[in-house]
């Protein structure tokens, strides 16, 4: 049996509960994880209040999450390149808020040891969608990128990934979270009313590059300083996106992405701060948190310790 978070109905923070299931063996081509720790992100609020159900026909009790990290309990008869009591992290769908998983093989790569349980654990989501902005716009030298909700995950990855590709980073965030930016190597700009304006200060010339994490209206403020509408997208809001002909960044997975970017973290050449991590049971708060916005790096989940050899690994906080 697992311990996971579900919920029976749309609605707050408050609907999530503990429930036990069955945790099924791995088939041909699987592995079973005990979760260690397992990422909270933006749209698995949305998924509890039904935000999306019409695009999903979520069957009750729903369980969330998309990405974690753990040690592998067991694996199908045919894997050969994991083994039991491996570290590793991966990403799976509406199932990672829980104490083991059961993926195909292809979904994980081993965590580095170096890496922090935490950061592990919340990398995926935020990471290969960074990634896979900065190569859909094809950031690279020379280019000046903005990113809205710089500070965020996806836009602390994004800053990252494209000032190591040789890009100027123009990025939107709460004042508070600048300087935060700045040690990122972006030039930090404030939310609010004029915000074309403050764009246009830091780049007279417009800007090559505009990622959208932030919604809100940040197309709209976005469009009259873009040289290129091709090279705008965002990965929160459709309607703009529609209106604005920009496009609409779904998420591409990759455990080859995955393991580059975890290899770049563990090497301390990635940073991922943690805003918040909280027991598994607490997943409420961690909803809470998430709701209210303007958080620097990602919120996680701890769900098991990881014990090893009879004491207790410690967590590797960043």
């Amino acid at each position: 049996m697992s311990i996971v978070v579900v919920f029976d109905r749309y609605g707050p923070p408050e609907v999530l509960r503990p429930a036990s299931v069955d945790v099924p063996a791995p088939g041909t081509g699987e592995v079973r994880v005990r979760v260690i720790t397992a990422g909270v992100n933006p749209v698995d609020a949305k998924v509890r209040r039904g935000d999306l159900a019409h695009v999903m026909d979520p069957t009750f009790p729903q369980t969330l999450g998309n990405e974690f990290a753990g040690i592998v309990e067991a694996a199908g008869a045919d894997v050969t390149d994991l083994k039991r009591g491996q570290d590793v992290l991966g990403f799976t769908t509406l199932t990672a808020y829980a104490e083991s998983v059961t993926v195909p093989v292809g979904d994980v790569t081993p965590k580095p040891d170096a890496l922090p349980w935490r950061v592990a654990g919340a990398l995926s989501a935020a990471g290969q969608m960074a990634h896979h902005a900065i190569d859909t716009l094809e950031v690279g030298p020379g280019d000046t990128l903005l990113v809205h909700a710089a500070a965020g995950g996806v836009g602390t990855v994004a800053v990252q990934l494209a000032r190591r590709r040789g890009a100027t980073v123009l990025g939107t965030a709460s004042p508070r979270n600048h300087d935060y930016l700045r040690s990122l190597g972006a030039l930090p700009i404030s939310y609010g009313a004029g915000l074309t304006d403050r764009i246009r200060d830091q780049a007279p010339h417009g800007v090559d590059a505009v990622l959208d994490a932030a919604g809100r209206g940040a197309l709209d403020a976005s469009q009259p300083v873009a040289a290129d509408p091709a090279r705008i997208v965002t990965t929160v809001d459709d309607t703009a996106a529609a209106r604005l002909e920009a496009q609409r960044l779904r998420g591409a997975r990759s455990a080859t992405v995955l393991a580059e970017l975890a290899g770049l973290a563990a090497a301390g050449d990635l940073q991922l701060p943690i805003h918040l991590s909280v027991p598994l049971r607490d997943a409420a708060r961690a909803h809470r948190v998430i709701g209210g916005g303007h958080l620097r790096g990602k919120v996680v989940l701890e769900v098991s310790p990881p014990a090893r050899h009879g004491g207790t690994e410690p967590w590797h906080d960043s």
